[in-house]
């Protein structure tokens, strides 16, 4: 179920490379399910060819041929569900078909498959929707592209409840919904009829490794609306803007010389990196380890959680960067 509040003021509006980046890997494990070689289906299943990339310029016949566009057009239209024949899968997702349609279903709208599955679990999942009936709605018809894109998940909401949602949510509203699958870059929130990705920076004020550091799954959200695209079924939200942004405010609360509280959050390559507090993170940098090492400062046993105190040693709120040393004095 979706409430909202509107806000008066307008929010901060992703750019193109943000939304293309938000989209990124999810359109890419689309892609994949129609163009990779030799999709796994069982010997009973009539062989559905995978298309090749489309250019920018043309159509796939092959697609175009085996589609009704004016029938998908209407089912996506009105919200209908369809029940569709799954043939043979991938790690992307399922290829389905039926009397003048054809299409593809992506592993994030699948109701038995978590992204966070291992391969073999996978495996077996979408091995075992072949040659099942599955109950589907459009949420995305590009003929342009030769594109149909299915979902499981939306099935389960009521005809016609995406037309509602996308007429009364709007950017700048709060919404309510359940987590309903974590992967790299993002989080699926189920709005009670469209999912809403929460992209991996729109997590945390502060440094996130992976999503799953940060929500669960059946996790029940309020979120805040960045933009919708109706024409894609497509709804990004954010966390991070329910909280107010420590960056705007650092240079009042730390000063280089200062020395705080931090927990190590993650040892990487470069360095590691530590809290100060939610939201805000500072960099050790690997040459600044380097430096307390030949200091004496015992730095190799850093772990993550490790609670300490550093010294800021420069905070630049423009680039959202805040650097630390283990050196006190």
């Amino acid at each position: 179920m979706v409430r909202q509040q509107s806000k008066s003021q307008e929010p901060p509006m992703p750019d193109e490379s943000w939304w293309a980046a938000l989209l990124g890997d999810e359109d890419s494990c689309v892609r994949r399910v129609v163009e990779m070689p030799a999709p796994r289906q069982s010997a009973a299943v009539k062989q559905v060819e995978p298309r090749e990339a489309p250019s920018n310029n043309h159509k796939t016949a092959a697609v175009d041929s085996a589609i009704d566009w004016d029938i998908v057009q209407r089912l996506f239209e009105q919200d209908e569900t369809i029940e569709l024949n799954v043939t043979s899968y991938n790690r992307g997702g399922l290829l389905v078909g039926g009397e003048d349609l054809r299409g593809f279903v992506p592993v994030s709208h699948l109701i038995d498959i978590n992204c966070q599955m291992d391969d073999a679990t996978r495996e077996a999942r979408l091995s075992a929707y072949v040659e099942r009936s599955i109950s589907l709605k459009v949420i995305e018809c590009d003929q342009e592209r030769g594109r149909v894109v299915y979902s499981e998940r939306a099935a389960l909401a009521a005809a016609g409840r995406r037309n509602e949602l996308f007429c009364d949510v709007k950017p700048g509203d709060y919404v309510f919904g359940t987590v309903t699958n974590i992967t790299d870059f993002g989080v699926f929130v189920d709005l009670g009829g469209v999912e809403g990705l929460v992209h991996v920076s729109e997590l945390s004020w502060g440094r996130v490794r992976h999503p799953a550091d940060v929500v669960s799954a059946g996790d029940h959200l309020k979120a805040y609306v960045l933009h919708v695209d109706k024409a894609r079924s497509r709804i990004a939200l954010s966390l991070k803007r329910l909280h107010p942004n420590p960056w705007m405010t650092v240079e009042e609360r730390y000063q280089p010389g200062q020395v705080v509280d931090v927990v190590i959050t993650s040892i990487v390559s470069f360095g590691a990196f530590a809290r100060l507090e939610e939201g805000l993170d500072g960099l050790i940098h690997a040459t600044e380890l380097k430096s307390c090492a030949e200091a004496g400062v015992l730095v190799d046993d850093l772990r993550e959680g490790q609670m300490l105190q550093a010294r800021v040693i420069n905070v630049d709120p423009v680039r959202q960067r805040l650097g630390l040393s283990l050196k006190l004095d």
